[in-house]
């Protein structure tokens, strides 16, 4: 399967919060959004990405004094991107190598969509099954 196709299933919905936002105010975003990820955008400009393991991180080093920071002093500032004719396989080989959770979606320059390893994972569980049941339906066809 490609990204294109995982992201017409899910949708293009992108969750973004600016790199000048405090750093509390993006944990809001993560909650209220039930995301674990926000990708960091200065206008149109994707500028990072900030995760879960990024807040962790900061209040670790930091305190919670770290929540009164902006988002762009945490924030993961080399983004690893993904395109719209790439192969699941591809993205987890990405994923796993970069251990990173959420690879923003570019199509022709643009923000297209983020897809998470809960959409690979999701994405390979319904080929697995897909599988299976043409296995199942071939053998008692047989």
């Amino acid at each position: 399967m490609l990204v294109a196709e995982i992201l017409k299933d899910k949708g293009d919905a992108v969750y973004s919060i600016r790199p000048d936002a405090r750093l509390g105010d993006a944990c809001g975003e993560l909650d209220r959004l039930r995301v674990g990820a926000l990708v960091v955008c200065d206008d149109d400009r994707v500028v990072g990405v900030l995760s879960e393991r990024d807040v962790v991180r900061a209040v670790a080093s930091r305190g919670a004094g770290a929540l009164d920071l902006p988002v762009s002093d945490f924030m993961t500032a080399e983004v690893v991107f993904a395109a719209p004719a790439e192969s699941v396989a591809i993205l987890m080989g990405r994923m796993t190598d970069r251990r990173i959770r959420h690879l923003p979606v570019l199509r022709e320059g643009r923000l297209a969509g983020v897809i998470s390893i809960g959409d690979v994972v999701k994405c390979q569980i319904a080929e697995a099954t897909q599988e299976a049941e043409s296995l199942r339906t071939y053998i008692a066809a047989g």
